[in-house]
């Protein structure tokens, strides 16, 4: 009787937190349809609820706006060549250069429909984007399995990531690629590799066209073609209306 007295006395403040939680931002979209006013930069988003609490750069410009950065390469200024507990849990500096982590992607894409765009701009000052109607990725006792589809050309910078579809996320001490070695350090990076990569997003950050190594460079090969290591590339997500 006592316990049944304290759970009914302790309902009402249940009820509360779960309804506080509900309305806590999961994702860059909740922040933008709380204030469709709110500048680009970097907020504190939910992906998983109270305790999941983590900073993200919030695109409030591009295509609409609403979209989370989950992968951002600017200036070299962080080292991406990580292991695979670094790029679960995330790294580097939000209003720079970072990334999420896989286990907050997986957590937004999870119970929503998403959108893929990435951005990108080489050393002449030249910009192209990429986007795609569908992407997801599974879970860590999955390998973060990636799912992408839908691509969609109008921003000029041509497919390099359908080839990555279907592929499991690679580290230089967890490889799950499709090559004999190890993809991540082939190519000096992590990312869903193949049997080698069209894209190498978090490879080493060079300065522009460089064949000194071979595809070690932050490459988007359909727009630069291989060995072009780009001066600024992001990936973001939002999900569909």
């Amino acid at each position: 009787m006592k316990l049944l007295s304290l759970l009914f006395l302790l309902a009402p403040l249940l009820i509360s937190c779960e309804a506080a939680e509900d309305q806590l931002p999961r994702d860059c979209n909740d922040i933008y349809n709380t204030n469709k006013k709110l500048p680009s930069g970097v907020y504190i988003i939910y992906p998983s609820g109270y305790s999941s609490a983590v900073q993200a750069y919030c695109d409030m410009d591009s295509e609409g706006g609403r979209w989370t950065v989950f992968q951002k390469r600017m200036d070299g200024s962080v080292n991406f060549y990580r292991p695979w507990v670094e790029y679960k849990r995330g790294f580097g500096n939000t209003a720079g250069e970072y990334w999420l982590g896989l286990d907050n992607i997986h957590e937004l894409t999870r119970f929503q429909d998403c959108e893929l765009m990435v951005d990108m701009e080489d050393f002449d000052g030249n910009k192209a984007f990429a986007r795609y109607s569908s992407f997801y990725i599974y879970a860590e006792f999955e390998g973060y399995l990636l799912h992408v589809s839908g691509f969609n050309n109008t921003g000029g910078a041509g497919d390099s990531l359908s080839y990555h579809d279907q592929q499991k996320f690679t580290t230089f001490d967890k490889d799950q690629d499709e090559l004999s070695g190890n993809c991540a350090k082939k190519y000096l990076g992590a990312f869903w590799y193949n049997q080698g990569h069209n894209a190498n997003p978090n490879g080493v950050y060079r300065w522009g066209a460089d064949n000194t190594l071979h595809y070690i460079g932050v490459e988007w090969s359909a727009w630069k073609g291989v060995n072009y290591s780009l001066k600024s590339i992001s990936m973001k997500i939002r999900p569909l209306i």
